[in-house]
């Protein structure tokens, strides 16, 4: 019988021990009502949009590449979205319009552009960040938009039954389509196997910019779906909502397994690693932490992560 070792256990419930470790420490220096129901409930809640907007940033980061402007993404799609509810649209048409519609459209931006110009997606994407951010201040003229729906809000940012918020309802439905897609589809293995190696996945036939566009459509998608959640939730379009969104999503996918060199990662362990920073963000916060210092924790936990993937990497 073959010998399990560290780095085989850590692959497969390494995310999870992080998960628990994180628990048992902020729930001995953090307040008692850190582990009440409501503040657990609330801790799923703030998770939600790291949840969504993760979920997007594992595809681009499993072909071993990266998306910086799914924060743009976010703010644009909101916007796009709030402006059409408040024209007069019906929500369901404005979602899937300015939501999806519009978060599709710029994620297929990025993939042509990183497939026309064959420049680093880290180029690319940190560009229509920059883009995106710009015309999102144009057309909402730097100003918040109010006056959605009550249906609006309750659809996408109340609860069901007074317990379940609909926020997470949201991102687990996208995490298990997106699950489904990578363990059940072709077009899963084929994302796999382009992030594992470019030129074998070339050689096997399959399309590297047709795949490398679909990354980017999905990305899109998902950044526009957390704009619309996040509007409901706040009750306004915000144009510079999302800032800074991208470190978050990273955080998520990355110390959730996602291996920074492409090729390896599983979609619910970037839900858990969306829980372990919403977590360390709560708690701080419950401990009067200023926000810079939560910062300094979720770029450590990025440093921490990447070099212990790359350690056991290198021990395989």
């Amino acid at each position: 019988m073959e010998k399990k070792n560290f780095a085989y256990y850590w692959e497969r419930i390494g995310t999870l021990m992080i998960f628990v470790f994180m628990i048992l420490v902020t729930s001995v220096f953090a307040p008692p009502q850190f582990l009440s129901p409501g503040n657990l409930v609330q801790i799923l809640t703030q998770s939600a949009t790291t949840m969504l907007i993760a979920c997007g940033e594992f595809f681009a980061i499993l072909i071993a590449g990266i998306d910086l402007s799914v924060g743009s993404v976010l703010a644009l799609s909101g916007v796009v979205t709030a402006k059409m509810m408040v024209a007069g649209m019906p929500f369901g048409l404005a979602v899937l319009l300015g939501g999806v519609g519009v978060g599709a459209l710029l994620g297929a931006i990025n993939g042509a552009l990183i497939n026309f110009t064959k420049l680093h997606p880290f180029i690319i994407t940190l560009g229509t960040q920059s883009i995106f951010r710009g015309v999102t201040m144009i057309i909402s003229d730097a100003k918040p938009i109010f006056g959605f729906p009550q249906s609006f809000k309750t659809a996408f940012g109340g609860m069901i039954g007074g317990k379940i918020p609909m926020p997470v309802v949201w991102a687990l439905l996208v995490a298990a389509i997106l699950w489904f897609v990578t363990t059940k589809s072709k077009m899963g293995r084929n994302f796999y196997a382009l992030g594992g190696n470019k030129e074998a996945a070339w050689f096997s036939g399959i399309n590297v910019r047709l795949h490398t566009l679909l990354v980017h459509i999905i990305s899109g998608i998902c950044a526009g779906i957390c704009g619309v959640v996040m509007i409901a939730r706040l009750g306004s379009a915000e144009p510079m909502a999302g800032s800074g969104h991208e470190t978050f999503a990273i955080a998520a996918a990355i110390i959730g397994g996602t291996s920074f060199f492409g090729g390896k990662g599983k979609i619910p362990n970037v839900i858990v690693g969306a829980l372990i920073i919403g977590l360390i963000n709560n708690a701080l916060n419950m401990l009067s932490v200023e926000t810079y210092f939560q910062q300094v924790a979720t770029g450590a936990l990025i440093i921490g992560a990447v070099t212990l993937d790359m350690f056991i990497s290198r021990k395989k």
